[in-house]
């Protein structure tokens, strides 16, 4: 009998606390700092094009074959506007198959990628695989220092 009663005023307080759930598609909780998201790849303004010069090293390294990556010569390095003699031709990345594990940023020889606190890639229609301008938005969003998705206030 006892017990019953413990047990009902532990219900009974918890009726007055502020809810802890938080609404997910309207509400959100703010990341933690360093958190990874998804990879994206850095855009050089100076020259007007990417960091990556389509290498191939990040797709050798992914342990899920997320990445797909091919090289053309670089229009730009003929005209002397560009130091890179590559430049990256495609660039794709399977999000599906992502597991966000850092190694194609910790592989980059030209710090042509890196990790972005985008993660929402779920949708009716999803676009499972990003291109460069999806890559690149992506990173254009984290060094502005715009979150992927908008943060609201919660409580």
């Amino acid at each position: 009998m006892l017990g019953l009663i413990k047990g009902m005023i532990i219900t009974w307080k918890s009726n007055w606390r502020k809810p802890v759930t938080v609404q997910y598609p309207d509400e959100s909780l703010p990341l933690a700092p360093g958190y990874f998201g998804f990879p994206g790849l850095i855009y050089d303004h100076e020259v007007d094009e990417p960091f990556c010069v389509g290498c191939q090293v990040c797709a050798r390294y992914c342990p899920t074959d997320a990445i797909f990556v091919t090289m053309k010569d670089n229009p730009k390095f003929k005209e002397g506007t560009s130091k890179r003699r590559k430049i990256v031709d495609s660039f794709e990345l399977n999000i599906s198959r992502c597991i966000s594990c850092n190694i194609c940023v910790e592989v980059c020889n030209f710090d042509a990628i890196e990790m972005t606190d985008t993660f929402e890639a779920a949708g009716y229609h999803p676009d499972v695989v990003a291109g460069i301008p999806a890559l690149i938005e992506m990173s254009e969003k984290q060094r502005k220092g715009v979150l992927a998705r908008p943060l609201k206030e919660t409580r």
